[in-house]
């Protein structure tokens, strides 16, 4: 525990980190042993605080790590302070809806559960619990290629259809054995990840792991991801630097899942997706953990939003931790915000009832804003309910439903 404790405080101490609201919080180092229940959690950023204690230093360090010297990371919490709300009065919420429909996909919130591999590392639940804990509260569910867990439990978990993260393979045969498998699983639409084409320079998890003192082989065993199982993956790559938009159109041919893009960042590549016929984007960039480009995420959306042009729907991840954060995405054109971090704090604390905390305590949030800026449902948040820095209002917003 002492090296952990020196770990946090240095962390702590960061001038570094200490300008950014993600990483501001107090870091309290006892924090989980004086909240045991996770009712007692006030916001996402103790669930983290409470998810570091607990889960080993090498694998928070792989939840945590960006690329680089963390900019990307830090930018996609930046980014939401150069945009401001501008709440409506004497508007009657007294009746809120947050319920969306994305593709056919009906979920009770806008906040999806974005993919986040290897959630055994995080609590022995792993993605079971975070499974259950979407089914209990209304939340769709993106499965990740990496998963710990088999596609089908984690479908039979949801109890629900679910959507399929797939990194795309340099061996076609096996990109289709895994759509294949993931459609006989009951998934109804895969996100292919793009953003990964040559590898990633993950620092911070390297000085993560120096932290640990565990012998590695006790947990990892070597054996492939049940996504694999049957596939001989010697020498097989899970990204593929000789991808192009044509992919999109292959592999229209070989399933009936809706085909999502993931890792779009710029309008010119959005509009690109709509040509070559992808039926949704999913703006991200791999929670700064892909390329360090120092620009978050939520100030990729406008252009994006422009050049899509509500042609098909839109769904951004990175940096939310805050119900405001997903207002304002929802406001400049998203049709739904992705987690990843924060539900994997929640089960590294509590496992599957600090999931449920988490997207309890940004519903919560989430209703809070919307009831103070006078729309009563997502539909009614719009472009005029935010504006950048700038002054400007924000413009070009279109509509939401897209099914």
């Amino acid at each position: 525990m002492t090296y952990r404790r020196e770990f946090l405080k240095f962390l702590a101490a960061s001038p570094l980190l200490s300008e950014f609201s993600a990483f501001a919080q107090e870091v309290e180092e006892t924090l989980g042993e004086r909240l045991t229940d996770p009712s007692e959690v006030i916001n996402v950023f103790e669930m983290e605080a409470i998810a570091r204690e607990k889960i080993p230093p090498a694998h928070f360090g792989y939840l945590s790590t960006g690329v680089d010297d963390d900019l990307t990371l830090r930018a996609n919490r930046a980014g939401f302070s150069r945009f401001q709300i501008r709440p409506r009065r004497l508007v009657d919420v007294s009746e809120p809806d947050i319920s969306v429909n994305v593709l056919g996909t009906q979920a009770s919130s806008p906040i999806f559960i974005c993919p986040v591999g290897s959630q055994g590392a995080y609590h022995a639940e792993a993605e079971l619990g975070t499974a259950r804990a979407a089914a209990v509260k209304g939340h769709h569910m993106i499965l990740s290629t990496q998963s710990s867990t088999a596609i089908e439990r984690v479908a039979e978990a949801k109890g629900e259809p679910i959507w399929f993260q797939l990194y795309p393979t340099d061996r076609w045969e096996y990109t289709v054995a895994m759509l294949q498998r993931a459609e006989a699983a009951g998934c109804t639409a895969v996100c292919l990840t793009i953003d990964l084409p040559g590898g990633r320079n993950t620092e911070t998890q390297s000085v993560m792991t120096r932290t640990d003192s565990r012998v590695c082989s006790s947990c990892h065993t070597g054996r492939a991801k049940p996504i694999f199982d049957g596939l001989d993956m010697r020498g097989v790559g899970l990204n593929n630097p000789a991808l192009t938009w044509s992919v999109i159109g292959r592999m229209k041919e070989v399933t009936e899942m809706k085909v999502l893009i993931k890792g779009i960042e710029v309008g010119a590549d959005a509009a690109l997706a709509v040509q070559y016929g992808a039926d949704g984007i999913v703006v991200s960039n791999h929670g700064g953990r892909a390329t360090e480009t120092g620009r978050g995420t939520i100030e990729c959306l406008p252009e994006i939003v422009a050049a899509v042009n509500g042609r098909i729907p839109i769904i951004i991840d990175g940096g939310f931790r805050r119900g405001t954060d997903v207002y304002k995405a929802l406001a400049m054109g998203a049709s739904a915000v992705g987690i990843g971090r924060p539900y994997c704090w929640g089960l590294g604390a509590f496992g599957q009832a600090g999931v449920e905390r988490v997207l309890d305590l940004l519903n919560r949030e989430l209703l809070i804003t919307m009831g103070g800026s006078g729309t009563p449902t997502i539909d009614s948040i719009g472009p005029d309910y935010v504006l950048d820095n700038g002054q400007r209002v924000m413009r070009g917003r279109l509509g939401r439903e897209l099914l």
